[in-house]
């Protein structure tokens, strides 16, 4: 904007001065005048798209940092496996520490129902957790959350995949783009190997080796979640894993908590950074 103005007042003082000198004449003052008012009205529109430009450039940038790097403030998960170190959320299990069940540290603040949210991981080799989000805290289970996950894994098995925690289970595996069906019977009812059956495969997201080679090992990685009314969408450094329509009237969820997960298994360590967090409208 400031380009903009400095602009239009060096070229309005060009413009005066080429076409008011003391001695001009009448005729050539009103043709001077109408040339003037041409070349304004150009330089209003050059100012309101150099305006309307930043406005855009804004919005497309309005992501908001939700996790300080410093502290825990805003977050609410187990101290025996969350700590912030060197600027990262770091959860870690420990031979001592072994888990009987997940256990997720959940972000205090207002989640908005349609969101993006991107953030970078790294996870050790043996290491498991996710991203949950659209979640629900379980009832008399501390720490515990079950709803939609953003799934990932030190071996790349999952990573990317739509997982949901504690209900219909494996949504969509990674490289696979679904819808979900209507379903009227009990959840356990179409639950098969762990994976939920009620869905139809509307095609490929592509090879899955190719997508797993877009994965770094034990190094930062970058999640995207873009996630809007029914539809769920999980990109890896740029790369779309896991794309989920959720038709399901009965078991779906529209909002809900957002939290991150240390997984039961052997010992491990994930560490996030830059939590940023935009509302969809």
């Amino acid at each position: 904007m400031k380009t903009c103005i400095n602009v239009l007042i060096s070229w309005d003082e060009s413009i005066k001065s080429r076409y008011y000198p003391q001695s001009i004449k009448l005729f050539n003052y009103k043709k001077s005048l109408s040339l003037f008012s041409i070349c304004s009205l150009l330089l209003f529109l050059t100012f309101s798209s150099c305006k309307n430009s930043n406005s855009i450039h804004s919005g497309q940038n309005d992501f908001v940092q939700i996790f300080n790097g410093k502290n825990l403030d805003g977050w609410k998960g187990d101290p025996n496996y969350w700590r912030v170190e060197n600027g990262t959320l770091v959860g870690e299990v420990t031979p001592e520490t072994l888990l009987d069940r997940n256990s997720f540290i959940i972000w205090q603040g207002d989640m908005p129902s349609d969101f993006e949210l991107k953030v970078e991981y790294r996870v050790t080799k043996n290491g498991n957790s996710g991203i949950n989000y659209r979640s629900e805290k379980v009832e008399g289970v501390p720490y515990a959350l079950k709803g939609y996950q953003a799934d990932l894994d030190g071996a790349n098995h999952y990573t990317g995949m739509n997982y949901e925690e504690r209900k219909r289970t494996i949504l969509a595996l990674p490289g696979q783009k679904v819808l979900l069906k209507p379903v009227d019977k009990n959840i356990q009812t179409y639950i098969q190997n762990n994976r939920w059956t009620e869905s139809i495969e509307l095609g490929s997201l592509g090879n899955l080796d190719s997508l797993k080679a877009n994965i770094k090992n034990e190094d930062w990685n970058k999640y995207h979640l873009v996630v809007k009314g029914n539809r769920m969408q999980h990109y890896i450094n740029g790369v779309l894993m896991s794309d989920v329509t959720d038709e399901d009237t009965i078991n779906r969820r529209f909002d809900g908590l957002l939290g991150v997960q240390v997984h039961v298994g052997p010992p491990m360590k994930i560490e996030y950074r830059n939590f940023m967090l935009r509302k969809l409208n």
